[in-house]
């Protein structure tokens, strides 16, 4: 009686374990099959020209992508995408999101673009950028990048770099420059942005992103 109480532990044991080794990959796929979401909201004072809020809404599960911008190729246009996430490495870590969109509004086509990042320790080097074909005439077509360069002192604050090229206001540069400041609350980000500081009045950007 004694051997099968101890055959029967024994095999309860076995059971048991072969189970908790199950558990780190069963929780990883449980992860990769969870939507996140990121809604966020960027507001351009512009010296000399129309004020404007830029909204961006992203859903992510596993390998899939989704995104919805306005007034981000240009005013009174949105644009819809979908990619394709696929990430590597771990000190250094990269992330690359290959994406095709449709423009549509006071500009319409089609857009291959991108969303890159490219992360070591505090530093962080990313990138989102597309090149936009214009349905009625190819002297439309453009490429707009926004392109990021930061460093986390700590865990809720960065500071950097950013140039952006767009057509969505008009500048005195094809490619603006300037450098930023953000901070965190739990799920909140909130970005200062300051571009062409000491060449002409500058353009003011706030951003305010809720992840969730």
């Amino acid at each position: 009686m004694r051997a099968i109480a101890v055959t029967t532990a024994l095999a309860m044991v076995l059971v048991c374990a072969g189970k908790a080794e199950d558990l780190p990959a069963e929780t990883e796929a449980a992860a990769t099959n969870e939507w996140s979401f990121s809604a966020s909201a960027y507001g351009f004072i512009v010296p000399d020209s129309r004020d404007y809020v830029n909204p961006n809404f992203t859903a992510d599960r596993g390998w899939l992508h989704l995104e919805g911008r306005y007034n981000y190729e240009a005013l009174d246009t949105g644009s819809v995408w979908a990619g394709y996430n696929f990430s590597t490495g771990k000190e250094l870590e990269f992330e690359l999101t290959p994406m095709l969109g449709g423009v549509f509004g006071d500009i319409n086509g089609v857009a291959p673009g991108y969303n890159v990042a490219l992360s070591f320790k505090r530093f962080e080097l990313s990138s989102q950028g597309e090149y936009f074909f214009d349905s009625e005439a190819s002297s439309g077509n453009f490429f707009y990048t926004w392109s990021e360069l930061t460093f986390s002192p700590l865990d809720w604050l960065w500071v950097g770099l950013v140039i952006q090229r767009t057509k969505a206001y008009e500048s005195d540069f094809d490619i603006q420059r300037g450098f930023l400041v953000g901070v965190s609350y739990k799920k909140f980000e909130f970005t200062t942005y300051v571009f062409n500081l000491g060449w002409t009045d500058p353009t003011i950007v706030l951003a305010t992103t809720f992840n969730f």
